[in-house]
């Protein structure tokens, strides 16, 4: 009897039912498990809760800063400045066309945006949008207003230009301004110092010994003595004089051997005289001469002269009826009218006999010995001098008229300038260069006032061209009459400081940090010093 094979296939389909339960038992446990885990971070997530604050305590906000909040475009903050800057334009716009009222609308809703930002700098709050809407809503719908008014952007651009241009001259006017008054104030003499003149010219008319000593003291050996030290002031100012002469004289090693020739107008050598005579300056010699004395400087040997004696000049100067008004010259200056200013250029003829000599501005003080400045070896030159191009603006080009062919085919443009006020002149060198007839030749080229404009500073440059020896900046340093900044190291560590500019150091706007420099060396126990500067 045949066996029937076994049967496999119930069997397979029971085994089959047994691993699909197993996989969604699986997937429901997994299921399960992820939905405990996500319910279990939610709760971690949730903030937590915080206590209760009493309804009377205010909860603290974070501080938001104003300016931050202005430079982030999307503000309310910023939106409103945009729309008020844009507001206060149409406002002078609206003034030009006489719409008085748009402009007042336009200021009074600038007003209330400007009070809302003041108001939230000072909570420190941001500025919300039902605040800024009512105040950007107005500021837009008058801004439209403004446009409909023919006030478009071009319109704008030319209005808001010409008011810069107009406020441009405005500030540029009164540059000019301050700059004459200025002027004015240090070129008018102080009741001080007129008061010092009458007394000593008083005194000169009143004690005839005065007189007596001046003649005698014109020809000692010792003026024309090269063995000595020469220095050379010209100035109508007796106070100024006698501090450039005290401070020199305090700071020698051997003041007897200094022998100073001061060269002063007609008008105030009584005074000048007497001032030196009744003062000593440690043994010091003081020689005074008049201008008046110098015969040789007339207009037949100095176009200079010639110039400051002609009719146009002297009408131009004290009547001002020049017949061209429009031209700035130094015409108008007293350092230009006076032949002191000039006499620089003559030394050679006002001290014949002399080689070597300094000289001094009378708005320099002295604070150490000069005497070594006269063996500076100047190489065959004729100056010595401080040159002060460390800056660009003292350069030749910033002084003369370089399209003008006449100096530009003989001078370099970047050429150093130099200070005048303390300087070393060989007038032996001086001679041999015809250095004066070189002044009177550039003077002559100016006769139109085209080279240059105004001041000795520019023909001396040119007078004196390949013919300066730089000196250590050392031995003078500038800007006390117009610089409140220069280094105190440097003014401590130099031979002479000079009070150039307009704030010099006799007057009242004269710079304070400065003034103890200068007053050190004023005498004061002269009793007419106490009666006019004191009181």
């Amino acid at each position: 009897m045949r066996r029937r094979a076994a049967e496999f296939r119930r069997p397979a389909r029971r085994r089959l039912s047994y691993w699909i339960c197993f996989l969604l038992g699986v997937f429901v446990a997994a299921g399960f498990v992820l939905f405990v885990f996500q319910h279990h971070h939610q709760d971690r997530l949730e903030p937590p809760v915080r206590d209760k604050v009493p309804a009377d305590k205010e909860i603290p906000h974070e501080t938001q800063n104003l300016g931050q909040e202005l430079l982030n475009t999307t503000s309310f903050a910023r939106q409103l400045a945009d729309q008020m800057t844009l507001a206060k334009a149409y406002v002078i716009i609206a003034k030009e066309h006489n719409n008085l009222r748009l402009a007042w609308e336009l200021s009074s809703q600038v007003r209330n945006g400007q009070r809302l930002l003041s108001r939230a700098a000072v909570r420190g709050k941001r500025i919300t949008l039902e605040e800024a809407h009512p105040i950007v809503s107005r500021l837009a719908h008058l801004i439209y207003k403004a446009q409909d008014s023919n006030y478009d952007i071009s319109t704008m651009i030319t209005t808001l230009k010409s008011h810069s241009l107009a406020l441009e001259e405005r500030a540029n006017a009164a540059t000019v301004q301050s700059a004459e008054f200025g002027k004015l104030a240090a070129e008018a003499m102080p009741k001080s110092l007129h008061c010092l003149n009458i007394k000593l010219t008083e005194e000169w008319f009143r004690n005839p010994s005065y007189r007596q000593l001046s003649e005698e003291g014109r020809n000692l050996p010792l003026l024309v003595d090269n063995n000595l030290y020469h220095l050379c002031i010209f100035s109508d100012n007796v106070l100024a004089t006698s501090v450039v002469v005290n401070s020199t004289a305090s700071n020698a090693d051997y003041p007897q051997q200094l022998v100073f020739h001061v060269v002063t107008d007609s008008i105030n050598y009584q005074a000048m005289t007497t001032w030196f005579l009744r003062n000593e300056f440690r043994g010091c010699t003081v020689e005074v001469l008049s201008i008046e004395d110098l015969v040789w400087l007339n207009a037949s040997f100095s176009p200079m002269v010639k110039r400051i004696m002609s009719a146009e000049t002297q009408a131009s100067y004290f009547a001002g009826n020049s017949k061209d008004q429009s031209r700035e010259t130094k015409l108008k200056d007293p350092n230009y009218a006076s032949l002191l200013n000039h006499l620089r250029f003559y030394i050679p003829q006002i001290q014949p006999q002399l080689e070597k000599v300094v000289f001094l501005d009378d708005d320099v003080v002295v604070q150490k010995d000069l005497t070594p400045l006269f063996s500076v070896d100047l190489h065959g030159n004729v100056i010595g001098a401080v040159e002060t191009c460390l800056e660009a603006f003292h350069r030749f080009y910033r002084y003369l008229n370089f399209s003008n062919p006449i100096i530009s085919s003989k001078f370099d443009p970047q050429a150093c300038g130099w200070a005048f006020g303390m300087n070393i002149f060989d007038l032996v060198a001086w001679k041999k260069a015809n250095v004066t007839d070189k002044y009177h030749y550039w003077q002559e080229q100016n006769a139109d006032r085209m080279l240059w404009k105004t001041g000795t500073l520019a023909p001396g440059l040119l007078a004196f061209y390949g013919l300066m020896e730089p000196l250590d900046r050392r031995w003078h340093i500038l800007g006390l009459g117009y610089d409140s900044s220069v280094d105190d190291r440097l003014i401590e560590s130099a031979a002479v400081v000079h009070f150039n500019g307009n704030m010099k150091p006799w007057h009242k706007l004269a710079i304070s940090k400065y003034k103890h420099l200068w007053e050190q060396y004023v005498n004061l126990s002269d009793p007419i010093i106490k009666d006019c500067i004191m009181h």
